[in-house]
């Protein structure tokens, strides 16, 4: 009875690939490695995306921006209204001085924020992180 052969030993971080020939031999072969790194330190699903949120957090943004509040007008009425005047000249790209990107810079900034604080206040209370 022949002996049985072991496997190649194989470092733990590295996984063995399949066999390369070595050149000029027909005996001998290499056991090629790649590293493979197994890191759990970082949770994959950092972001923990939630459709909730993103629906709740834009509703929460579009109501309080709705509101006429800008010399009889509301900050959501005076960004798209200032879209549909750039778009009327559309190969030419906005102004510098154009109103557009003041709307732009501030509608933009009130939905990231409410984004994000909708993001911990929902997260928060489904992980019971405000409870005492």
């Amino acid at each position: 009875m022949a002996p049985q052969q072991s496997p190649p030993l194989v470092c733990s971080r590295h996984r063995a690939s399949p066999s390369v020939p070595v050149a000029g031999s027909t005996h001998q072969e290499i056991r090629a490695s790649r590293p493979v790194l197994h890191t759990e330190t970082f949770p994959r699903d950092w972001l923990r995306r939630d459709l909730n949120v993103i629906g709740f957090g834009l509703i929460g943004w579009l109501a309080p921006s709705s509101i006429p509040l800008i010399n009889g007008n509301s900050l959501t009425g005076l960004f798209f209204s200032s879209i549909g005047e750039e778009l009327a000249h559309f190969p030419s790209p906005p102004a510098l001085q154009s109103q557009f990107w003041l709307w732009l810079v501030t509608w933009h900034l009130g939905l990231f924020i409410a984004l994000t604080f909708g993001q911990i206040g929902f997260k928060g209370r489904t992980e019971d992180y405000f409870q005492k």
